[in-house]
């Protein structure tokens, strides 16, 4: 397995991370000139997630902290519990390459190690490839490559797990966010009150955003 390529599977998971996307909306009216402008509030504030809490293991717990813990228990099952379906392949694809590639420099780490050790008793290599080295500081060079190797695909487990529980995080908390593309805009003429010592009212328009 070349390491560029599972490296690139492992970046898969960072798609995990940045593909929910929200929007949010606030209210505004605007009275300081001839013209008003009312844009409507899309959700009230007391709706957000971090206010929901539900059952886990006998613990109240916010949606965002169970789907991370879900997420860290059972790698998909933070994307399970937010409906995620879809991204289960991604899940297992990042978690998977990056966990084989683990798998096989370790198993030739090993190999390399009990080359050296059987070299340096006399005995004959067991190694199906540490065994066609010629020298024994060819196979110490074999250890060093491995060992390298080995580790690097530990950090790419970590960082591939970790993103899996911070997209069920991030997923959990915007769940509950309308995230819709219905927008509307309603013009309609208004009086506003009177300005500048003036005592009748001015016409003026309103314009109202409204987000759905």
């Amino acid at each position: 397995m070349k390491t560029s390529g599972v490296f690139y599977v492992a970046l898969l998971s960072v798609l995990l991370a940045v593909l929910p996307l929200a929007r949010f909306a606030h209210a505004q009216i605007v009275t300081t000139g001839p013209d008003s402008a009312r844009v409507a509030p899309a959700q009230d504030a007391r709706t957000d997630s971090l206010r929901r809490t539900e059952r886990l293991l006998g613990f109240r717990v916010t949606r965002p902290q169970k789907a991370a813990i879900l997420a860290a228990a059972v790698p998909g099952a933070g994307q399970l519990y937010n409906r995620r379906y879809w991204k289960l392949p991604l899940v297992y694809g990042a978690l998977g390459g990056t966990g084989y590639g683990l798998y096989f420099y370790q198993i030739r780490y090993k190999e390399y190690v009990r080359g050296k050790q059987a070299r340096e008793n006399g005995q004959p290599d067991p190694g199906p490839r540490s065994s066609q080295e010629t020298s024994v500081q060819n196979v110490q060079n074999g250890i060093v490559f491995y060992r390298r190797k080995r580790d690097t695909f530990i950090a790419y487990t970590a960082l591939a797990y970790t993103l899996t529980i911070l997209d069920a995080l991030v997923d959990a908390h915007l769940r509950d966010f309308d995230v819709s593309e219905d927008l509307s805009l309603r013009i309609d003429p208004t009086l506003l009150p009177p300005a500048g010592g003036s005592v009748r009212p001015q016409a003026g328009v309103a314009l109202t955003l409204q987000l759905k």
